[in-house]
């Protein structure tokens, strides 16, 4: 919920300094989660987690489009997408091989308590290396668009919560009425921001980005593919799992011949020649597809052979490390800097949220139809989930192909600084 809140505060009070902030708060969350004596403790704790972690997450992608140009830009956006599939496979692989272990007899303990020399180290590493924040504070003071935080707080809570906690409660009534609500609440956002632009305050998102097909069409399909790959991350764990009788580690492990691929492809990305790039996005997410198909013709034949669904799983990180890394470049590339922080926040919230949704939708698909974790009904369901994924993939392509074709970004200054120029030309007419 508060991702967009985190990057204007970025914006605002210097990216270097909120990243490091965040990092305080997610480390000492941790620690506070790790020595929980009881569930609300730890819930508790969860939340702290979370406001940290959005203080800390898009600050990342705006400093990216901020420090580097060029191919050092393009570098950069492919450690940070790698850092973005690997993160989620490494929690999987990670988590897995502490709870077996043990440690000291501490059962779950050690799943956040590690959380807390990592962040030291990387509070170190972000003093000693991050560039030093540079704050216009030229011309009115920035203030923190507080309705417009408020609106979007309600919109992505009445979205998310009840796809999270929906399928284990039955799918009540005020969870189909929580997702109706959140239509208006985002309409309200969208009011608020308009209201607050129109004024000539700084809105807490310049909705002025979502008005260009390229953005708009890029979102598109970056929110099918990652809900895509959240939904494989939850349903392979799933088959391999309870329909196969592998272990967690094996599951965990069977994920890192595609995020190998991811990064590989990430970084060859770069190399491709200039006047093919606009179709990389397309064609990456095109082999995706192609590779979900193959993994739901091999599953639903009962093929259960690992080498070959680890090939299956490698090429499809290649396709999704090829399409998603050259969408991040290629929406990016002429986005004027002073739409970073803008970019970061809804980026960053698209992504969180396209994954909770791959989860709820194609998770609850799978549950029904496996209920029972059998090895047939699980091939069956994975692989009508791999099936609809292609569909999803296929989606993102064509939206990232018309994002190519879309008409180029023209810098335009923000609505507060339109509003100032017009006061000034009206008083300049009056003297006159």
């Amino acid at each position: 919920m508060l991702l967009v809140t985190g990057a204007r505060l970025g914006d605002m009070r210097g990216y270097r300094r909120m990243f490091i902030v965040g990092l305080v708060v997610f480390t000492a969350a941790s620690l506070w989660c790790g020595l929980a004596p009881n569930a609300g403790t730890l819930i508790a704790g969860r939340l702290v987690q979370g406001v940290g972690a959005a203080l800390m997450v898009p600050q990342v992608l705006t400093g990216i489009q901020l420090n580097f140009t060029g191919p050092a830009r393009g570098r950069a956006f492919a450690y940070y997408a790698l850092s973005l599939a690997g993160g989620a496979v490494a929690g999987q692989v990670l988590g897995g091989v502490l709870l077996w272990a043990d440690l000291f007899g501490a059962d779950w303990r050690p799943l956040f308590l590690i959380n807390v020399p990592i962040g030291a180290i990387l509070l170190v590493a972000a003093l000693r290396y991050l560039p030093v924040d540079h704050i216009d504070d030229r011309g009115p003071a920035k203030k923190l668009d507080l309705g417009g935080v408020v609106a979007i707080l309600a919109a992505i809570l009445l979205l998310v919560v009840p796809l999270v906690m929906g399928r284990e409660q039955g799918w009540p009534a005020w969870a189909f009425a929580a997702l109706a609500a959140s239509v208006p609440a985002l309409v309200l956002f969208v009011a608020v921001e308009r209201r607050v632009a129109a004024r000539g305050g700084y809105p807490l998102l310049n909705l002025q980005i979502m008005t260009w097909p390229r953005i708009a069409w890029g979102l598109v399909a970056q929110m099918a593919v990652q809900s895509s790959y959240f939904a494989v991350l939850f349903t392979l764990a799933l088959y391999l799992q309870q329909g196969l009788g592998h272990s967690p580690l094996y599951s965990g492990l069977a994920l890192l011949s595609w995020v190998i691929a991811f990064g590989v492809a990430g970084f060859g990305v770069r190399r491709v020649p200039k006047r093919w790039s606009p179709l990389t996005p397309a064609t990456g997410y095109l082999f995706l597809a192609l590779v979900y198909v193959l993994l739901s013709v091999a599953t639903g034949l009962g093929v259960h052979n690992g080498v070959l669904l680890m090939t299956l799983l490698g090429l499809g990180g290649a396709g999704l490390g090829t399409g998603f890394n050259s969408m991040i470049a290629h929406l990016t590339a002429s986005l004027p800097g002073r739409y970073a922080p803008d970019f970061s926040g809804i980026h960053s919230t698209v992504l969180q949220v396209a994954g909770t949704l791959g989860v709820a939708v194609w998770g609850t698909f799978y549950l029904s139809e496996a209920p029972d974790g059998g090895r047939d009904p699980a091939t069956h369901a994975f692989s009508v989930v791999c099936a609809a994924l292609a569909a999803s993939a296929f989606v993102a392509a064509v939206a990232a192909y018309r994002s190519t074709h879309a008409r180029e970004i023209t810098e335009e200054p923000p609505a507060g600084e339109r509003t100032a120029r017009r006061q000034t030309v009206a008083r300049a007419d009056r003297s006159g």
